[in-house]
C-alpha cells in the first residue's frame, strides 16, 4: 500500500506509530480507524483476537501496509506483554493506541442487567473495561514523548438504551475511567479520550437485539439525516492523534450525526 495520504489529505500522522486493537472484519470501527491513521501517514500495528479471527484481519493488515500483525486476546497477560514488547523492540516508542474492543456472555446481554450474572458482569468488565486500563500502563512507558489513547463508547452509557443491558453499566466504567487515565496521564503528555459512536452495522452491534430498531430511530432523529460510518469515527480519532487536539484531554465525544443532543 502507498504510504500517500487520500486525496486532500495532509499527511498529519507522518512518522507516528499506532496500534489498533479490535479488527474484526472490514466493517469493524477499528478497521475505519486504522485507514485513517494509515492515509494520514501513521505507521501501524494491528492486533487479532484469534486464531479464528486471523484470516478475517491479515488480509486488511496487508492492504493497509501494516508493519507488524500480531495476536492479542486482551485476557491473555502474556499476550498482551508480548504485543507491546515486540512495539518496543520494532519501534522503540508508541504514539497512538486505539482500544476498540468490546465483550459479553451472550445469555448475560440478552436476559437483561437484573438478570445478568456476577461472572458475566465480571467478565463484560475486564474484557470491555479494564482491558483498556492494562494497555494505557503498558502503552505509557512507550509514550515518553507524549501519545494519544482512544477507546470506543457508545450512548448508552449515559442514557438507557433497550436491549444495551449490561454493556450500559460498562461503558459508563469505562468513559470515567477514561476521565481518570487522562488526569493520571496528562502529565507525561498522553492525551485519553473515549469516542462514542452512533449505531453502526458492524458484527459486535449484531448481538443486540432488535439492532436494526436502533439505526432506524438514529436516521430518524440525526440532526444530519444520516447514519455515521467507520471512517466518519476514523477521522475523529485521527484528529484527536494530530497537534490540532494537542490541548484536548479526558473528552467523551460524540460521532453520531447530533443523536446525543436531541430529547
Amino acid at each position: 500500500m502507498s504510504s500517500e495520504p487520500a486525496e486532500g489529505l495532509r499527511p498529519v500522522l507522518a512518522g507516528m506509530k499506532a496500534l489498533v486493537t479490535g479488527i474484526a472484519n472490514e466493517h469493524s470501527i477499528a478497521y475505519g480507524c486504522a485507514k485513517a491513521f494509515r492515509e494520514l501517514g501513521a505507521d501501524l500495528a494491528i492486533t487479532y483476537a484469534s486464531e479464528k479471527a486471523k484470516p478475517y484481519v491479515e488480509p486488511l493488515a496487508s492492504e493497509l501496509g501494516a508493519e507488524l500483525l500480531l495476536p492479542l486476546d486482551v485476557g491473555d497477560a502474556a499476550q498482551l506483554q508480548s504485543v507491546f514488547g515486540q512495539i518496543g523492540q520494532r519501534w522503540g516508542r508508541l504514539d497512538i493506541l486505539l482500544h476498540s474492543i468490546a465483550w459479553a456472555p451472550k445469555d448475560d446481554l440478552h436476559g437483561g442487567l437484573l438478570h445478568c450474572s456476577s461472572e458475566g458482569f465480571a467478565r463484560a468488565m475486564d474484557i470491555s473495561c479494564h482491558s483498556f486500563v492494562r494497555m494505557a500502563a503498558l502503552a505509557a512507558p512507550l509514550m515518553d514523548q507524549g501519545g494519544t489513547l482512544l477507546t470506543m463508547s457508545y450512548y448508552g452509557a449515559n442514557k438507557v438504551v433497550p436491549n444495551y443491558s449490561v454493556m450500559g453499566p460498562v461503558k459508563a466504567a469505562l468513559e470515567a475511567c477514561t476521565r481518570y487515565l487522562a488526569y493520571e496521564l496528562g502529565p507525561k503528555g498522553i492525551r485519553v479520550h473515549a469516542i462514542s459512536p452512533g449505531p453502526l452495522k458492524t458484527r459486535a452491534a449484531s448481538g443486540l437485539k432488535d439492532f436494526d430498531l436502533l439505526l432506524n430511530e438514529a436516521v430518524e432523529r440525526a440532526p444530519l439525516g444520516e447514519l455515521v460510518d467507520i471512517m466518519d469515527v476514523g477521522y475523529t480519532c485521527a484528529f484527536l492523534a494530530t497537534p490540532y487536539a494537542r490541548r484536548v484531554s479526558g473528552e467523551t465525544l460524540y460521532v453520531d450525526g447530533g443523536v446525543n443532543i436531541m430529547a
